[in-house]
């Protein structure tokens, strides 16, 4: 019955399937772009820019600067762990 079943329900959950497999792959591509190294020390380069430049407080730096490096951190865990 399951052969049979997948080809009955197949119409109805195929479009489901595919919308989730797209989901997954959009999350999946989001959370390597998010720990990218590369991109994160980018991101510090840019941050250091703007406080430089004035545009931002020494408490905004130093937050965002925190969250940067906690990203940067676990995007080195996360390498490892491959």
């Amino acid at each position: 019955m399951g052969l049979l079943s997948t080809i009955v329900t197949a119409p109805v959950l195929a479009p489901f399937k595919g919308v989730l497999w797209v989901v997954a792959t959009i999350a999946d591509h989001a959370d390597r772009e998010l720990y990218d190294e590369d991109n994160i020390r980018k991101e510090l380069v840019a941050l250091e820019q703007q406080f430089e430049l004035g545009k931002l407080t020494m408490e905004e730096f130093e937050r965002t600067e925190s969250e940067l490096l906690e990203r940067l951190n676990q995007a080195r865990r996360m390498n490892e762990g491959r």
